[in-house]
């Protein structure tokens, strides 16, 4: 039995060293140092930022912090949304109740587009042909037709930057798994399955709740197929955008499930939906959004509502990023490693025969059938090879200690300080962000080929999108 725990604990260092190396391997311009260095005012981009409701809010509470950009200009329809806004990025920003004033200004370089999802694209056009560099939420886009046209207008302008809002791409976690899946760590990865449940019975969220006058208020603007692409848009988008990054591709087709079956209050978007993505190599995703139960069957049960996990022959992962929304307690991101069973190895006789198959290392595989979890981030308790032997006890310690829970794992920069932190930095260098328009753009086309994979309850192929939105070709006479 000491045997056995020796080698399982072997194991355990060895894979957790493994996983140390690939995370100090992360290219440094997808995080910064924690301690920043202050910028003169001529060395921040000047940028102002469209629509201050709850998103725009959000990030500029984080924008107040980080220090290569500086806002100017705020503009929102709703005087309210605006005054909070400015209250919170606290430098005195010009104000607007019509964007395009503020487009006008040649003291804005950059913007940020954080409206209703069905006025991003008329937004970022007029952003983009001001010459203006843009952060535009996700979607990128609402209808087909905006896919061809912002792309054609994005060739148009090569040197504006047009980044959008897909966080996960700027988190320590998420690129370490990116560069596992891409290592052959996890062995060939064929399946994904991610959920974001909510129970919006017992928790309602004052974004989802119907207000007045219906479709007329536009606070409603996510109930309503007029302005919103639904949970496919606000939710799905993240974590279809994770399976594209991992496999490396985007979906040959969807299909899927949606209806509204609780929450009838006069919306029209579905309240729980459930998808399948095909995607080459045999490749696919499952997903579930669902609104009357907010269990998540992943971390032990521990956590709830969203995460993803990433199967491969030699290994899974369970993933998900962490939160920062107020008045809900802090929840840190977790990234668990579960190793498969050692592949059987053949017993050979001295003629040379096969005489039985057995399991190499047998002893190390758990009760579960596989080895974990490893937690895989875990920073200063990272296994460097040159501890003295107290100080691996320590960090075996204390890497088992987070592997129950009783420690938490961080990241090292908050993912969304680091996306708009890389934003600016863009913005100057004209280097290409890593959320760029073609990864934005086929996330929008993700969304809505999703929801047309529901509504017509088919397989929908994404090359459908290619004649989707184009005008129709007039019919040869004669």
């Amino acid at each position: 039995m000491a045997q056995e725990k020796d080698v399982s604990r072997r194991e355990f260092v060895k894979a957790a060293g493994v996983v140390s190396a690939v995370a100090a391997a992360i290219p440094a311009v997808h995080g910064a140092p924690a301690i920043q260095k202050v910028r003169a005012a001529n060395d921040q981009v000047q940028f102002g930022i469209i629509g201050t409701g709850s998103r725009g809010q959000y990030l500029l509470k984080h924008l107040k912090g980080i220090d290569n950009g500086r806002c100017v200009a705020a503009c929102d329809i709703n005087p309210e949304s605006l005054k909070k806004g400015v209250d919170y990025i606290g430098s005195n920003p010009k104000q607007y109740k019509d964007y395009r004033e503020l487009l006008a200004s040649k003291e804005v370089e950059a913007v940020f587009v954080t409206t209703p999802l069905f006025v991003h694209f008329p937004v970022t056009k007029d952003a983009l042909m001001a010459g203006k560099h843009v952060f535009c939420e996700k979607c990128l886009v609402f209808k087909p037709e905006e896919v061809h046209a912002l792309r054609a207008l994005h060739l148009e302008h090569p040197k504006q930057v047009l980044q959008t809002g897909l966080q996960r791409r700027y988190s320590q976690f998420y690129q370490t798994v990116k560069q596992m899946v891409d290592k052959g760590i996890l062995g060939r990865v064929h399946h994904i399955h991610a959920q974001w449940h909510r129970n919006m019975i017992n928790k309602p969220s004052s974004l989802w709740t119907m207000k007045p006058d219906g479709e007329k208020n536009i606070a409603n603007w996510r109930l309503y197929r007029s302005m919103s692409g639904g949970i496919a848009a606000e939710l799905t988008s993240h974590q279809v955008d994770v399976a594209d990054w991992m496999f490396g591709s985007q979906p040959e087709f969807v299909m899927g499930l949606g209806s509204l079956d609780i929450l009838k209050d006069g919306r029209d978007v579905y309240d729980n939906i459930q998808l399948i993505y095909k995607y080459p190599n045999g490749q696919k995703m499952t997903y579930s959004s669902i609104s009357t139960n907010q269990f998540l069957p992943y971390f032990n049960g521990n956590r709830a509502e969203m995460g993803e996990i990433i199967m491969g022959t030699e290994g899974t992962i369970e993933l998900t990023v962490g939160g920062d929304n107020p008045g809900v307690t802090f929840q840190p991101p977790i990234a668990w490693w579960y190793r498969e069973p050692p592949k059987a190895a053949a017993e050979v006789t001295k003629a040379g025969e096969k005489k039985k198959e057995v399991v190499a290392g047998a002893s190390m595989v758990a009760g579960s059938g596989a080895m974990g979890p490893i937690p895989i981030l875990t920073g200063d308790i990272d296994l460097t090879g040159k501890e003295s032997f107290i100080d691996k006890e320590v960090k075996f310690a204390k890497r088992w200690l987070t592997s129950k829970g009783v420690m938490l794992q961080e990241e090292r920069r908050n993912p969304v300080d680091v996306e708009l932190e890389s934003f600016f930095d863009c913005c100057r260098s004209g280097r290409a962000p890593i959320a760029n328009m073609e990864i934005g753009m086929a996330d929008s086309v993700a969304v809505i080929l999703s929801n047309l994979a529901m509504d017509e309850g088919r397989k929908v192929y994404f090359n459908e999108i290619e004649k989707m939105g184009r005008p129709a070709v007039p019919a040869k006479k004669g």
